[in-house]
């Protein structure tokens, strides 16, 4: 009789252990779903405009070339007043304020009401473009500067152009002194994962050599 209890007393220590086995592995399984849920589903990673050569760099970092080709591009976007500056540049500041810190979008809403009462914009046509023989360099001192982890110093030497009734009012040349950040708050809108701060310093008038003083 002690025979037979021995063995269903084994029997029933077995199936509690394989019940433990089970609870175990199903907690498991709930921490893998977990990290699984947790885990973003896209990663941007940012890749070097020129890939003739090969590139190898943390996930992370952003190359400086695409610092300046995101400065420059949101930058020329804003500045692109097709046909009234009165419509078009309200028009370009919301259509681009996912790539605009709330810092930045106040002072070019500021900017926008003291040109309008300025009348600075009324039916001007404006837009910028890079100085010829001014553009992307690996100088850090003279396009991109970081500033820590999550800032770059990005200097636009452009030429700004400005029209009204056809008729050129402004031409200069001015190099910008623009501040982008870190800006990974809305990846369904803003895949660049960056944003403009606006200006890191005062905007100063270029003189190429040979033109008059």
């Amino acid at each position: 009789m002690s025979r037979f209890r021995n063995r269903v007393d084994a029997q029933q220590a077995h199936i509690l252990s394989l019940r433990l086995a089970l609870g175990l592995l199903t907690l498991l399984c709930l921490g893998l779903w977990f990290g699984w849920q947790a885990a973003p589903r896209a990663l941007t990673v940012h890749v070097p405009p020129d890939l003739r050569a090969g590139s190898t760099r943390l996930w992370w970092d952003i190359p400086p070339e695409n610092i300046y080709a995101f400065a420059l591009y949101i930058f020329g976007q804003l500045n692109r007043w097709p046909s009234d500056g009165e419509k078009d540049y309200p028009a370009a500041i919301q259509a681009l304020n996912a790539y605009l810190t709330p810092a930045c979008q106040a002072f070019l809403d500021g900017d926008f009401a003291y040109r309008k009462s300025a009348g600075e914009l009324r039916q001007r046509v404006r837009g910028v473009h890079e100085i010829l023989g001014r553009g992307y360099s690996d100088d850090p001192q003279l396009r991109v500067q970081q500033l820590d982890h999550n800032s770059w110093r990005v200097n636009l030497d452009l030429n700004a152009d400005e029209y009204l009734a056809a008729e050129p009012v402004k031409r200069a040349l001015v190099r910008y002194p623009l501040r982008v950040v870190r800006y990974d708050l809305d990846p369904q809108r803003n895949r660049w994962g960056l944003a403009l701060d606006c200006y890191q310093d005062v905007p100063q008038k270029l003189q190429l050599p040979g033109d008059p003083p």
